[in-house]
């Protein structure tokens, strides 16, 4: 059933900062409801608990707001610019995903469901920087644009999550001098 789109928003929205603020496990249909200004009648009418709710606001609702990798004119800073972007939502984003890191370890149906159903857009920008250096001749071969996106997003979320270290400049130009660009042009069998 569908709520009042500024009723569902308000849901949302409570939703968002109870994972930033308690997490997922620590987060009650009795707290949302509250902070929300709405009855759990309502929220259940809409969805089923907790677990729907939060992977509705993830796969449907959450505003990464990830602009494309501007066109610098270079692979390199081409790539800079795009885990720049990356480390920026994720900074953005970083109380939230904490708050739900434990209920994805902990509970099979969020992560299951999670998985199944979160779209993955090309949120670090790979597919046009790669067009881009093939355009300018900087790469002789194709590169699947998945795998570097993998690449980049393991970098990005172990400083996030393991080390904790800042993901500033420093990081991104040595993760991109010193992981990426040779990656990449191994991958494209141009050697160094």
């Amino acid at each position: 059933m569908r709520l009042d789109p500024s009723r569902e928003r308000a849901i949302l929205d409570a939703t968002q900062e109870l994972l930033a603020e308690v997490g997922f496990e620590r987060m009650s249909v009795d707290q949302i409801a509250r902070r929300a200004g709405a009855s759990k009648a309502t929220i259940y009418r809409r969805w089923p608990g907790k677990e729907a709710l939060v992977v509705d606001l993830v796969c449907n609702h959450l505003e990464l707001d990830v602009p494309a990798p501007p066109d610098t004119g270079t692979m390199r800073e081409d790539l800079v610019e795009a885990v720049t972007g990356f480390c920026d939502v994720l900074r953005r984003k970083h109380s939230m995903i904490v708050g739900l890191l434990p209920g994805l370890l902990t509970n099979p149906n969020l992560a299951g469901a999670l998985r199944d159903n979160v779209h993955r857009p090309d949120i670090t920008g790979t597919v046009p920087l790669l067009d881009r250096a093939r355009e300018r001749g900087e790469l002789a071969g194709a590169i699947d644009p998945a795998r570097l996106r993998t690449v980049v997003e393991a970098l990005v979320w172990h400083r996030l999550l393991i080390t904790g270290e800042p993901l500033d400049r420093t990081f991104v130009e040595g993760a991109v001098d010193g992981t990426l660009l040779p990656l990449i042009r191994s991958w494209a069998g141009t050697g160094s």
